[in-house]
């Protein structure tokens, strides 16, 4: 027994969800802390809303141009955060072998999954609340069922999550780093973020359409700005990529 007012020492991991909520909260303030992870989460998608929303560069139909560039700008920032962001940072992860002493650690890798999860879905809180509160001081009058656009949300978070887990899973952090860029640029181009689909030729609508970043952009437009009930064609798109991303995620990535 010991003396009074002394303390003996016990052992032993942290119970499963103390452990899982003190790693995200640390993935959530690394994340923060990096300066490239920001200019991707918060000031590339905030310039680009108060640009295109100020100056009539792009043809976005009848309307606010707000009102159509706010709902791809959100899918872009779950773009930025599920699928960039998380490709970089898990790939240099994988490089300097921080996952493999994770994996070793107390906390399942299922666990660690699951904190970076955790981590991305609190960064896109606080990104959607940022973009919505600038979308509607520039004048934006957001419609729909709130319920739809979460479902939309949830199923573009899942989607992009797995395809950066793949990538940053079997490719060197170097491959990542740049692979996980260009395909950023790529989509914010030819995903129907800023520019219509309908201004790309009748061929290129066809395949553009079925990108997770066009059909996440299309849903959030269809609920946000007309008022849409769930659009169950987007949805099943995102559905269909979080299912095979996730999937060839967890088939193939390497932890070391």
């Amino acid at each position: 027994m010991s003396a009074a007012g002394t303390y003996t020492p016990k052992p032993g991991a942290a119970p499963l969800p103390r452990m899982i909520a003190a790693q995200a909260a640390l993935e959530t303030k690394m994340l923060l802390r990096n300066g490239e992870q920001l200019l991707l989460t918060v000031v590339i998608p905030t310039l680009l809303l108060v640009l295109f929303s100020a100056v009539d560069i792009v043809d976005t139909g009848e309307g606010e141009a707000v009102d159509f560039l706010a709902p791809g700008i959100l899918a872009l920032a779950v773009m930025s955060t599920a699928f960039t962001g998380q490709a970089i940072a898990t790939g240099f992860e994988r490089r300097y072998g921080v996952l493999k002493r994770l994996g070793a650690s107390p906390l399942p890798r299922w666990g660690l999954m699951a904190a970076k999860t955790l981590s991305v879905l609190v960064t896109e809180v606080l990104q959607i609340v940022l973009l919505t509160v600038i979308a509607l001081a520039l004048g934006w009058s957001p419609h729909g069922n709130p319920v739809s656009v979460l479902l939309l949300l949830v199923l573009g978070t899942a989607a992009f999550s797995g395809l950066g887990l793949l990538m940053a899973g079997t490719l060197k952090a170097e491959a990542t780093l740049a692979a996980a860029n260009l395909v950023f640029l790529l989509l914010l181009v030819g995903g129907g973020v800023i520019v219509p689909l309908d201004k790309f030729p009748d061929a290129a609508q066809s395949l553009l359409g079925l990108l997770p970043i066009a059909a996440l952009s299309d849903g959030l437009r269809d609920v946000l700005r007309h008022g849409a009930g769930l659009p169950w064609a987007d949805l099943g798109i995102l559905a269909v990529w979080a299912v095979l991303g996730l999937g060839a995620a967890a088939k193939f990535f390497r932890w070391e």
